[in-house]
């Protein structure tokens, strides 16, 4: 799978997820787009209009925010084919510093972590990740501190990422 899919599956089924918590009226959650300024299109009919180049204008921030019983929420969802780690390279610098003043001004700022090979997602707060993050000099931080310090979510079909249990549990 190349880069441009990863994490592809855990961000359609969070999509999923956040669909029907607004159905149900649980939570107020949105994928932020990512800030993309088009440079040239190519028009051979005005109805199949391609877009042949495009940058983007700012390194964007997190992939969700929203409102749950009143909060902001603010989080990043990644997805690792790692078995016992989480490469620290998948986060970027303006990323965790993103969180770290989301968690500053009272939001709930995490993560959600999904190891593919097995299926396993954990959700786990913006401020435990970088206490892991400091505490090590590897370029990883191991599964079985993510399994410590994060929520193990069920596997459920409806929502496929039932994520909001964790967040009450992390953020009493």
């Amino acid at each position: 799978m190349g880069k441009a899919n990863r994490g592809m599956s855990l961000e359609e089924d969070i999509n999923q997820s956040i669909i029907h918590y607004r159905n149900t009226e649980r939570a107020i959650i949105h994928k932020k787009p990512t800030p993309v300024q088009i440079v040239n299109v190519d028009y051979p009919k005005r109805s199949r209009a391609k877009i042949t180049e495009a940058y983007f204008r700012q390194a964007s921030t997190t992939d969700y925010n929203g409102v749950y019983k009143g909060r902001y929420v603010d989080f990043e969802a990644k997805e690792t084919h790692q078995v016992q780690s989480f490469p620290l390279k998948n986060l970027h610098e303006h990323q965790i510093t993103h969180m770290q003043e989301i968690d500053a001004h009272g939001g709930f700022g995490f993560l959600i972590l999904r190891f593919a090979r097995s299926q396993e997602t954990f959700v786990i707060k913006t401020s435990d990740f970088l206490h892991l993050k400091a505490s090590t000099e590897r370029k990883s931080v191991q599964k079985t501190h993510i399994e410590t310090y994060g929520v193990k979510l069920a596997n459920t079909t409806l929502p496929p990422v039932d994520f909001l249990p964790a967040v009450d549990l992390l953020f009493q």
